[in-house]
Protein backbone atom coordinates (compact mmCIF):
# COMPACT_ATOMS: atom_id res chain seq x y z
CA UNK A 1 0.00 0.00 0.00
CA UNK A 2 1.58 3.61 -0.98
CA UNK A 3 1.90 5.70 2.15
CA UNK A 4 1.20 8.92 0.14
CA UNK A 5 -1.01 9.54 -2.39
CA UNK A 6 -3.04 13.11 -3.45
CA UNK A 7 -6.30 13.58 -4.55
CA UNK A 8 -7.53 16.28 -6.50
CA UNK A 9 -10.98 17.16 -5.50
CA UNK A 10 -11.97 20.22 -7.44
CA UNK A 11 -10.11 22.33 -9.80
CA UNK A 12 -11.38 25.88 -10.34
CA UNK A 13 -12.16 26.34 -14.10
CA UNK A 14 -11.25 30.20 -14.11
CA UNK A 15 -7.72 30.27 -12.46
CA UNK A 16 -6.81 26.64 -12.60
CA UNK A 17 -6.67 26.05 -8.38
CA UNK A 18 -6.64 23.15 -6.88
CA UNK A 19 -8.52 22.12 -3.80
CA UNK A 20 -6.98 18.14 -2.72
CA UNK A 21 -6.44 15.90 -0.37
CA UNK A 22 -2.80 14.49 0.29
CA UNK A 23 -2.71 11.54 2.31
CA UNK A 24 0.00 10.83 5.26
CA UNK A 25 0.96 8.27 7.37
CA UNK A 26 0.01 11.07 10.24
CA UNK A 27 -3.54 11.89 8.64
CA UNK A 28 -5.03 13.81 5.68
CA UNK A 29 -3.97 17.45 4.55
CA UNK A 30 -6.40 19.23 2.79
CA UNK A 31 -5.15 21.64 0.57
CA UNK A 32 -4.26 24.57 -0.26
CA UNK A 33 -2.74 25.11 2.98
CA UNK A 34 -0.38 26.89 4.96
CA UNK A 35 1.96 25.24 7.32
CA UNK A 36 3.00 27.04 10.46
CA UNK A 37 6.62 26.76 10.97
CA UNK A 38 8.28 24.89 14.25
CA UNK A 39 11.93 25.46 14.05
CA UNK A 40 13.12 24.02 16.76
CA UNK A 41 10.28 21.60 17.07
CA UNK A 42 7.85 23.88 18.34
CA UNK A 43 6.08 27.21 16.66
CA UNK A 44 7.23 29.95 18.75
CA UNK A 45 4.59 31.28 21.46
CA UNK A 46 2.26 28.70 20.75
CA UNK A 47 0.84 25.17 22.41
CA UNK A 48 0.12 22.18 20.45
CA UNK A 49 -3.63 22.38 21.42
CA UNK A 50 -3.74 26.21 20.55
CA UNK A 51 -2.31 24.93 17.01
CA UNK A 52 -4.89 22.56 16.68
CA UNK A 53 -7.39 25.05 17.93
CA UNK A 54 -6.13 27.32 14.97
CA UNK A 55 -6.58 24.43 12.17
CA UNK A 56 -2.92 23.34 11.88
CA UNK A 57 -2.97 20.58 10.05
CA UNK A 58 1.21 20.16 9.68
CA UNK A 59 3.74 22.07 11.01
CA UNK A 60 7.45 22.07 9.98
CA UNK A 61 10.35 21.41 11.84
CA UNK A 62 14.14 22.53 11.03
CA UNK A 63 16.96 19.78 10.51
CA UNK A 64 19.90 22.16 10.70
CA UNK A 65 18.72 23.59 14.13
CA UNK A 66 17.51 20.29 15.50
CA UNK A 67 20.98 18.41 13.95
CA UNK A 68 22.77 20.94 16.33
CA UNK A 69 21.09 21.38 18.90
CA UNK A 70 19.45 18.82 20.57
CA UNK A 71 21.09 17.11 17.93
CA UNK A 72 19.32 13.81 15.55
CA UNK A 73 20.25 10.85 17.48
CA UNK A 74 18.80 11.97 20.44
CA UNK A 75 14.94 13.11 19.24
CA UNK A 76 15.46 9.50 17.28
CA UNK A 77 15.61 7.88 20.69
CA UNK A 78 12.95 9.83 22.15
CA UNK A 79 10.77 7.85 19.26
CA UNK A 80 11.58 10.33 16.42
CA UNK A 81 9.48 14.18 16.73
CA UNK A 82 6.12 13.61 16.62
CA UNK A 83 7.03 11.99 20.00
CA UNK A 84 9.49 14.55 21.26
CA UNK A 85 7.39 17.32 20.37
CA UNK A 86 3.89 15.45 21.02
CA UNK A 87 2.46 16.27 17.68
CA UNK A 88 0.55 13.73 16.54
CA UNK A 89 -0.46 14.99 13.11
CA UNK A 90 2.19 15.15 9.49
CA UNK A 91 5.21 16.89 10.02
CA UNK A 92 8.06 18.33 7.37
CA UNK A 93 11.48 18.68 7.74
CA UNK A 94 13.30 21.17 5.08
CA UNK A 95 16.89 19.91 4.59
CA UNK A 96 18.59 22.54 6.40
CA UNK A 97 20.28 23.95 3.18
CA UNK A 98 18.75 27.39 3.53
CA UNK A 99 20.01 27.97 6.93
CA UNK A 100 23.83 26.80 6.28
CA UNK A 101 23.88 29.59 3.48
CA UNK A 102 21.73 32.05 5.37
CA UNK A 103 23.04 32.00 9.03
CA UNK A 104 26.67 31.45 8.35
CA UNK A 105 29.39 33.27 6.43
CA UNK A 106 31.75 30.90 7.27
CA UNK A 107 30.49 28.28 4.72
CA UNK A 108 32.05 26.21 2.18
CA UNK A 109 29.93 25.16 -0.81
CA UNK A 110 31.83 22.02 -2.64
CA UNK A 111 30.39 18.95 -4.93
CA UNK A 112 31.02 16.71 -2.22
CA UNK A 113 28.29 19.11 0.25
CA UNK A 114 28.89 21.86 2.49
CA UNK A 115 31.50 22.57 5.10
CA UNK A 116 30.20 24.87 7.57
CA UNK A 117 30.54 26.32 11.06
CA UNK A 118 27.96 26.33 13.96
CA UNK A 119 26.45 29.97 14.49
CA UNK A 120 26.08 28.38 18.07
CA UNK A 121 29.86 27.36 19.01
CA UNK A 122 31.71 27.73 15.78
CA UNK A 123 32.20 23.84 15.47
CA UNK A 124 32.96 22.73 11.89
CA UNK A 125 30.38 20.57 10.13
CA UNK A 126 29.50 19.15 6.58
CA UNK A 127 26.32 18.56 4.83
CA UNK A 128 26.48 15.93 2.46
CA UNK A 129 23.17 14.63 0.69
CA UNK A 130 23.90 11.15 2.46
CA UNK A 131 24.22 13.21 5.85
CA UNK A 132 21.57 15.67 5.50
CA UNK A 133 18.65 12.24 4.38
CA UNK A 134 20.45 10.56 7.70
CA UNK A 135 19.31 13.18 9.64
CA UNK A 136 16.05 13.69 8.56
CA UNK A 137 15.65 9.75 8.94
CA UNK A 138 16.08 9.76 12.67
CA UNK A 139 13.91 13.16 13.10
CA UNK A 140 10.97 10.79 11.34
CA UNK A 141 8.99 13.50 9.60
CA UNK A 142 6.31 12.69 6.90
CA UNK A 143 8.04 14.82 4.62
CA UNK A 144 11.41 15.22 3.82
CA UNK A 145 13.39 17.94 1.81
CA UNK A 146 16.45 17.17 -0.75
CA UNK A 147 19.46 18.69 0.04
CA UNK A 148 19.52 22.03 -2.23
CA UNK A 149 21.57 25.10 -3.24
CA UNK A 150 19.52 28.11 -2.79
CA UNK A 151 21.31 30.80 -5.23
CA UNK A 152 20.48 34.18 -3.96
CA UNK A 153 18.86 36.95 -5.79
CA UNK A 154 21.30 38.94 -7.80
CA UNK A 155 23.79 35.75 -8.98
CA UNK A 156 24.39 35.59 -12.88
CA UNK A 157 23.18 33.16 -15.37
CA UNK A 158 26.44 31.09 -14.67
CA UNK A 159 25.93 31.33 -10.74
CA UNK A 160 22.54 30.01 -10.93
CA UNK A 161 23.63 27.50 -13.39
CA UNK A 162 26.25 26.04 -11.25
CA UNK A 163 23.92 26.20 -8.19
CA UNK A 164 21.11 24.36 -10.20
CA UNK A 165 23.23 21.72 -11.53
CA UNK A 166 25.00 20.82 -8.32
CA UNK A 167 21.20 20.86 -6.59
CA UNK A 168 20.22 18.37 -8.68
CA UNK A 169 23.36 16.07 -8.46
CA UNK A 170 22.66 16.22 -4.48
CA UNK A 171 18.90 15.37 -5.38
CA UNK A 172 19.98 11.85 -6.90
CA UNK A 173 22.22 11.13 -4.08
CA UNK A 174 19.04 11.82 -2.29
CA UNK A 175 17.42 9.56 -3.49
CA UNK A 176 19.59 6.70 -3.66
CA UNK A 177 20.54 7.41 -0.03
CA UNK A 178 16.80 7.62 1.47
CA UNK A 179 15.84 4.56 2.58
CA UNK A 180 12.26 4.98 4.90
CA UNK A 181 9.36 3.96 3.07
CA UNK A 182 6.88 5.98 4.99
CA UNK A 183 8.49 9.32 4.02
CA UNK A 184 7.66 11.32 1.33
CA UNK A 185 11.23 12.94 -0.41
CA UNK A 186 10.41 16.16 -2.37
CA UNK A 187 12.56 17.49 -5.10
CA UNK A 188 13.15 21.24 -5.23
CA UNK A 189 12.87 22.86 -8.05
CA UNK A 190 15.84 25.78 -8.50
CA UNK A 191 16.97 28.30 -11.17
CA UNK A 192 16.70 31.66 -9.59
CA UNK A 193 14.94 34.28 -12.16
CA UNK A 194 16.17 32.96 -15.47
CA UNK A 195 13.42 31.17 -17.24
CA UNK A 196 15.56 28.50 -18.67
CA UNK A 197 17.44 27.30 -15.10
CA UNK A 198 13.72 27.24 -13.63
CA UNK A 199 12.32 24.80 -16.95
CA UNK A 200 15.72 22.87 -16.66
CA UNK A 201 15.73 22.03 -13.16
CA UNK A 202 11.52 21.25 -13.11
CA UNK A 203 12.64 18.62 -16.15
CA UNK A 204 15.42 17.03 -14.16
CA UNK A 205 13.43 16.67 -10.76
CA UNK A 206 9.93 15.46 -12.26
CA UNK A 207 11.09 12.18 -12.27
CA UNK A 208 12.01 12.21 -8.84
CA UNK A 209 8.70 14.10 -7.99
CA UNK A 210 6.77 10.19 -7.12
CA UNK A 211 5.44 12.34 -3.86
CA UNK A 212 5.52 16.01 -4.61
CA UNK A 213 7.31 18.64 -5.49
CA UNK A 214 8.67 21.84 -3.87
CA UNK A 215 9.36 25.00 -5.58
CA UNK A 216 12.36 26.84 -3.96
CA UNK A 217 14.75 29.82 -3.98
CA UNK A 218 11.74 32.46 -4.67
CA UNK A 219 10.51 35.40 -2.26
CA UNK A 220 13.95 35.93 -1.57
CA UNK A 221 14.08 39.67 -2.17
CA UNK A 222 13.17 39.89 -6.18
CA UNK A 223 9.83 41.94 -7.00
CA UNK A 224 6.56 39.71 -6.65
CA UNK A 225 5.71 40.06 -10.02
CA UNK A 226 9.12 38.26 -11.16
CA UNK A 227 7.88 35.71 -8.80
CA UNK A 228 4.47 35.27 -10.03
CA UNK A 229 6.13 35.07 -13.67
CA UNK A 230 7.93 32.43 -12.76
CA UNK A 231 5.11 30.28 -11.38
CA UNK A 232 2.98 31.05 -14.32
CA UNK A 233 6.61 29.74 -16.53
CA UNK A 234 6.75 26.73 -14.81
CA UNK A 235 2.91 25.55 -13.91
CA UNK A 236 1.94 23.83 -17.46
CA UNK A 237 5.18 21.49 -16.62
CA UNK A 238 4.29 20.79 -13.00
CA UNK A 239 3.25 17.34 -12.08
CA UNK A 240 -0.60 17.47 -12.07
CA UNK A 241 -0.63 14.17 -9.97
CA UNK A 242 1.15 15.26 -6.78
CA UNK A 243 1.03 18.13 -3.94
CA UNK A 244 2.92 20.97 -5.12
CA UNK A 245 5.09 23.32 -2.00
CA UNK A 246 6.27 26.84 -2.71
CA UNK A 247 8.77 27.07 -0.24
CA UNK A 248 8.94 30.54 2.46
CA UNK A 249 6.22 31.98 1.07
CA UNK A 250 3.67 33.31 3.71
CA UNK A 251 2.00 37.00 3.30
CA UNK A 252 -1.91 36.59 2.29
CA UNK A 253 -1.30 38.33 -0.93
CA UNK A 254 1.32 35.83 -1.95
CA UNK A 255 -0.90 32.96 -0.44
CA UNK A 256 -3.60 34.02 -3.04
CA UNK A 257 -1.52 34.42 -5.75
CA UNK A 258 -0.02 31.19 -5.03
CA UNK A 259 -2.91 29.36 -4.85
CA UNK A 260 -4.20 30.85 -7.91
CA UNK A 261 -1.11 29.67 -10.07
CA UNK A 262 -1.64 26.38 -9.00
CA UNK A 263 0.40 25.58 -5.74
CA UNK A 264 -1.06 23.43 -3.04
CA UNK A 265 1.35 24.12 -0.24
CA UNK A 266 3.63 27.18 1.55
CA UNK A 267 5.01 27.72 4.69
CA UNK A 268 6.94 30.72 6.51
CA UNK A 269 7.98 32.34 9.61
CA UNK A 270 6.15 35.79 8.86
CA UNK A 271 3.32 35.28 10.91
CA UNK A 272 4.81 34.88 13.88
CA UNK A 273 7.95 36.76 13.47
CA UNK A 274 5.37 39.82 13.39
CA UNK A 275 3.39 38.70 16.13
CA UNK A 276 6.25 39.07 18.44
CA UNK A 277 6.98 42.53 16.37
CA UNK A 278 3.64 43.58 17.63
CA UNK A 279 1.66 43.30 14.09
CA UNK A 280 -1.42 41.24 13.00
CA UNK A 281 -2.94 40.54 10.32
CA UNK A 282 -6.28 41.47 10.26
CA UNK A 283 -9.74 41.24 7.47
CA UNK A 284 -8.46 45.20 6.98
CA UNK A 285 -4.95 44.86 6.41
CA UNK A 286 -2.17 44.61 8.92
CA UNK A 287 -2.44 46.05 11.93
CA UNK A 288 0.45 47.53 14.04
CA UNK A 289 -1.14 47.30 17.42
CA UNK A 290 1.70 48.52 19.58
CA UNK A 291 0.62 51.95 17.82
CA UNK A 292 0.19 54.81 20.39
CA UNK A 293 -3.96 55.24 18.19
CA UNK A 294 -4.48 51.97 20.00
CA UNK A 295 -3.69 53.03 23.74
CA UNK A 296 -7.58 53.67 24.43
CA UNK A 297 -8.85 51.44 21.91
CA UNK A 298 -11.27 48.68 23.42
CA UNK A 299 -12.23 46.91 20.28
CA UNK A 300 -11.32 43.08 19.34
CA UNK A 301 -7.82 43.12 16.70
CA UNK A 302 -10.73 41.89 14.18
CA UNK A 303 -14.23 41.25 14.94
CA UNK A 304 -14.73 39.40 11.60
CA UNK A 305 -12.19 36.61 13.83
CA UNK A 306 -13.32 33.82 16.46
CA UNK A 307 -10.12 33.01 17.63
CA UNK A 308 -9.06 33.30 21.47
CA UNK A 309 -7.68 36.40 21.37
CA UNK A 310 -10.25 38.15 19.24
CA UNK A 311 -12.72 36.87 21.25
CA UNK A 312 -11.08 37.79 24.98
CA UNK A 313 -9.13 40.70 24.48
CA UNK A 314 -9.04 44.11 22.95
CA UNK A 315 -6.23 46.06 21.34
CA UNK A 316 -5.89 48.18 24.21
CA UNK A 317 -4.90 45.20 26.16
CA UNK A 318 -2.59 43.86 23.52
CA UNK A 319 -1.31 47.18 22.97
CA UNK A 320 -0.21 47.45 27.11
CA UNK A 321 1.12 43.92 27.32
CA UNK A 322 3.43 44.68 24.42
CA UNK A 323 4.61 47.46 25.88
CA UNK A 324 5.71 46.06 28.84
CA UNK A 325 7.08 42.85 27.51
CA UNK A 326 4.50 40.25 28.56
CA UNK A 327 5.06 37.12 26.51
CA UNK A 328 1.58 36.57 26.41
CA UNK A 329 1.74 39.48 23.72
CA UNK A 330 3.50 37.19 21.34
CA UNK A 331 1.21 34.40 21.83
CA UNK A 332 -1.72 35.75 21.49
CA UNK A 333 -0.97 38.12 18.66
CA UNK A 334 0.59 34.42 17.15
CA UNK A 335 -2.64 32.75 17.69
CA UNK A 336 -4.41 35.33 15.86
CA UNK A 337 -1.92 35.63 12.71
CA UNK A 338 -2.03 31.33 12.19
CA UNK A 339 -5.52 31.76 12.68
CA UNK A 340 -6.13 34.17 10.29
CA UNK A 341 -3.71 32.46 7.50
CA UNK A 342 -6.22 28.94 8.28
CA UNK A 343 -9.15 30.61 7.76
CA UNK A 344 -7.94 32.64 4.52
CA UNK A 345 -6.61 29.24 3.29
CA UNK A 346 -10.03 27.45 3.89
CA UNK A 347 -12.09 30.38 2.50
CA UNK A 348 -9.77 29.98 -0.65
CA UNK A 349 -10.85 26.35 -0.99
CA UNK A 350 -14.09 26.78 -0.33
CA UNK A 351 -13.95 29.13 -3.40
CA UNK A 352 -12.40 26.73 -5.71
CA UNK A 353 -15.14 24.24 -5.48
CA UNK A 354 -17.54 27.21 -6.61
CA UNK A 355 -15.13 28.37 -9.00
CA UNK A 356 -15.34 31.76 -7.85
CA UNK A 357 -11.59 32.27 -6.45
CA UNK A 358 -11.07 35.15 -8.39
CA UNK A 359 -14.19 36.82 -7.40
CA UNK A 360 -13.43 35.83 -3.29
CA UNK A 361 -9.29 37.47 -4.10
CA UNK A 362 -10.98 40.57 -5.45
CA UNK A 363 -13.23 41.09 -2.37
CA UNK A 364 -10.29 40.00 -0.09
CA UNK A 365 -7.74 42.41 -1.72
CA UNK A 366 -10.31 45.32 -2.12
CA UNK A 367 -10.96 45.17 2.62
CA UNK A 368 -7.23 43.94 3.13
CA UNK A 369 -5.23 46.09 0.43
CA UNK A 370 -2.92 44.65 -2.41
CA UNK A 371 0.08 44.13 0.36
Amino acid sequence: MKNFSYEIQHIDKYTGARAGVFHTPHGDILTPVYMPVGTQATVKGMYPRDLKEAGSQIILSNTYHLYLRPNDELVKKAGGLHKFMNWDRPILTDSGGFQVFSLTKLNKIRDEGVYFNSHIDGSAHLFTPEKVMSIEENLGADIIMQLDQCSEYGYTHAQSELAMERTYAWLKRCADAKTRNDQALFPIVQGNMYDDLRMESLRRAKPFATDGIAIGGLSVGEPKQRMYELLELIRPELPEDVPRYLMGVGSPDCLIEGVKRGVDMFDCVLATRIARNGTAFTSKGKTVVRNAKYAEDFTPLDEKCDCYCCKNYTKAYLRHQINVGEMISSMLLSLHNITFLHKLMADMREAIFADSLNDFAEKFYSEYGRG
